[in-house]
């Protein structure tokens, strides 16, 4: 059976894990493969006529070279061999020897962490050759008496064999723990289909490929490259496979010359800083908003807030997320709108002093377009305290109208008697083009009418309702697809001349 892995140009490590000797290899992860070869090649000494191994099989057997070239099966991830970015081969000698290259890789990023967890992404390829020689050795073996005693039912994966290898390393190396941790390291794997066979390898000291990452969306730039969790390589045999196949691969297998290639990242799931905002101008949208290459308004909240945050944790970039939106032409005055800055792969995690001086300095600038208050970091538990009461959040505005026709005594009388009015909204004219044409149902919870001295066609309206009520609409009635409105209570035109939410009612980011 050694032999035949042998044969089948498989590295000690596979040899290893093929009979589940993992846990001694694991076990010394500062061994030298030769040091490993040796060892094998003294039980291949001492192999006896129980898988009848004639003596000049065994002769043969001990003649026979362990693999020190790419290996068939796991190309060279378990040989501690791969390609870097430049394409050079970088051997390393022991499992400490290359968690010692992940280390200074984790220490260039710069990342503040008390825990870590590794995972490791590989190649399609490898799994499925894994697998196909799994089932030759099974469909070969399996009515022989010695296969059925000695043989395990179920072998060590490359993934599972190399986070074995290197985690107890490298948790002495960096002085942490490995668990569940926010903080990662990926050792992403591929393999190019298109490489030459023959082609010449040349080595280097190498070094592991920095990229700046989503941690959302990781795998999704890497082609050929398969992340399997909890991935088992069991003893099914194929029925159609002949005797000189394996699976897809024909045996006895060719050598390859070209292993894979290795690009290490580490990252941190996404930390939050919350807090409520003001919007004091008429020109500023809430997030970036870019027409045709051309910017309309002359800044966004995204930006004044985001760009303030992102330097301080040092992340890769942030995301702005807001509890609903105001128009561009809309104040955000009273209490404020909650918000969270989502920073991916934040490397500090900033102190309250930090948060406060943050908040110091948005509030400082000198445009005064946007102010902040109550802001905190979260960690990673905002999301649960922007869901919280949202759907049921109440919003307060205040509204300039005017009316075609001077405001009566018997006016303020009929909207400022409406409790919990229900309205029936289509979706606006105006924005129709981007959302779905839909007919929601809100609720006008209360209306105040504020006149104004001198201007009997113009008056304040305050009002509170259920959140996602269009309040333009509810006012000039967007013909007739609002209803009721302002302007079919009272029986004439309306129309709103400047609007201002004055407060969102839920309970996060209050003082």
């Amino acid at each position: 059976m050694m032999k035949l892995s042998l044969l089948l140009q498989v590295c000690t490590h596979c040899i290893l894990r093929l009979f589940s000797l993992h846990e001694q290899a694991c076990s010394r992860p500062s061994m030298e493969i030769p040091i490993l070869s040796a060892i094998l090649r003294e039980l291949a000494e001492h192999e006896v006529d129980g898988a009848n191994t004639s003596v000049r099989e065994t002769e043969d057997l001990i003649g026979v070279e362990y693999v020190n070239e790419v290996c068939r099966v796991c190309r060279g991830i378990l040989q501690f061999m791969y390609n870097d970015d430049k394409g050079m081969l970088v051997k390393k000698n022991h499992a400490c020897d290359f968690a010692a290259g992940i280390r200074d890789a984790v220490k260039q990023e710069g990342h503040q962490f008390d825990s870590f967890s590794l995972e490791v992404s590989l190649p399609l390829t490898v799994v499925e050759d894994e697998q196909a020689i799994w089932s030759y050795i099974t469909k070969k073996y399996s009515s022989e008496s010695w296969f059925t005693e000695k043989f395990p039912s179920v072998s060590i994966t490359v993934k599972d064999f190399l986070k074995l290898s290197v985690t107890n390393p490298l948790k002495i190396l960096l002085g942490v723990k490995s668990d569940e941790s926010s903080f990662r390291i990926h050792l992403i794997y591929t393999l190019s289909d298109a490489s030459d066979k023959n082609q010449s390898i040349h080595e280097s000291n190498g070094c592991y490929k920095r990229r700046k990452i989503d941690d959302t969306n990781i795998l999704k730039k890497c082609a050929d490259l398969q992340k399997i969790e909890g991935h088992e390589l069991t003893r099914n045999s194929s029925a159609e496979c002949r005797d000189d196949e394996i699976g897809s691969l024909t045996f006895p297998l060719e050598k390859v010359n070209q292993c894979c290639s290795l690009v290490f990242q580490c990252f941190k799931t996404s930390i939050h800083v919350g807090g409520r905002y003001l919007k004091y101008s008429r020109n500023v949208s809430q997030s970036r908003w870019i027409i045709d290459d051309e910017r309309m308004g002359e800044a966004s909240v995204e930006e004044i807030i985001g760009n303030n945050i992102l330097p301080i944790c040092q992340g890769d970039s942030y995301k702005f997320h807001a509890a609903g939106r105001e128009d561009i032409d809309v104040r955000m005055l009273g209490t404020g709108r909650p918000f969270l800055v989502e920073v991916q792969n934040a490397r500090t995690f900033p102190s309250d002093v930090l948060i406060k001086e943050i908040e110091m300095k948005i509030n400082s600038l000198e445009s005064k377009l946007v102010r902040v208050k109550n802001l905190k970091f979260l960690g990673s538990q905002g999301w649960e305290m922007m869901r919280e009461g949202e759907a049921e959040k109440q919003k307060q505005y205040a509204a300039l109208v005017w009316i075609s026709r001077p405001i009566e005594d018997d006016d303020l009388q009929k909207l400022t008697s409406l409790k919990d009015m229900q309205i029936l909204q289509k979706t606006p004219i105006r924005v129709l083009h981007r959302r779905s044409p839909l007919e929601r149902e809100k609720t006008i919870h209360w209306i105040k009418i504020e006149r104004i001295a001198g201007k009997p066609q113009y008056f304040l309206l305050h009002l509170c309702t259920q959140a996602g009520t269009y309040i333009k609409e509810f006012v000039h009635g967007d013909l007739g697809r609002t209803h009721p409105s302002v302007g079919s209570i009272l029986g004439c035109r309306a129309e709103i001349l400047q609007l201002d939410v004055t407060d969102v009612k839920m309970d996060c980011f209050q003082a």
